[in-house]
């Protein structure tokens, strides 16, 4: 039996006022607001990489990335009123291809991502996998990759929407692998990806 969700109390627009006014970062799910947990060195190394590969490669496309600071909304938007259902997640990597649409007049909530990108941890793997990709899936039409990463192993989980809406899953293992995310015209190369992190050995 599961622990009880917490009770939902706070809406989006709360959410948001608290989270622009407030020094650290918090996620937020359905009326409930959750503290960010510090991350390893391991994964804001592998994080740094990541970004790095990226970043290099979509330099005169139309694609973008931003990184941890910038906010993704998954969920209804309603025309009238404030809701509660909804995720605001701040992915490791997100993409953006062509202008970037916006929640409102602050800029820092994106809702037209083309590619996510988690670094996986311990604490919030479970959720990567579950919930947080369920969202993105169900509210995030133009999220055609999502990939989670291995911090403890060179390993990569890749996602990509097909045009019937269905998802193919390839796994990536090896330093000396690769994987093509076409849809913004880039290759990463586990190497990079995990260079200068130390394995441990089984």
């Amino acid at each position: 039996m599961g622990l009880p969700r917490p009770k939902p109390t706070v809406t989006e627009q709360q959410y948001l006022a608290i989270e622009r006014a407030a020094a650290e970062r918090h996620w937020y799910l359905d009326g409930v607001v959750y503290a960010m947990a510090g991350e390893s060195p391991q994964h804001g190394d592998v994080s740094a990489n990541l970004v790095y590969a990226v970043v290099g490669q979509l330099k005169g496309s139309p694609c973008r990335a931003r990184t941890k600071d910038t906010k993704v909304r998954s969920g209804p938007v309603l025309s009238a009123g404030e809701t509660k259902r909804c995720l605001f997640s701040y992915p490791d990597l997100v993409v953006i291809c062509h202008e970037p649409e916006y929640l409102d007049e602050h800029e820092d909530v994106i809702l037209n991502p083309k590619a996510i990108m988690e670094v996986l941890s311990a604490s919030t793997e479970a959720f990567d996998r579950g919930e947080k990709f369920a969202r993105y899936q169900s509210w995030n039409a133009t999220l055609s990759d999502y990939l989670l990463i291995s911090q403890d192993q060179p390993r990569v989980e890749h996602y990509t929407r097909q045009p019937d809406g269905t998802w193919i899953y390839r796994h990536i293992v090896g330093l000396d692998a690769a994987i093509a995310i076409s849809s913004i015209g880039c290759t990463l190369k586990l190497a990079d990806i995990y260079d200068r992190i130390t394995f441990a050995q089984e």
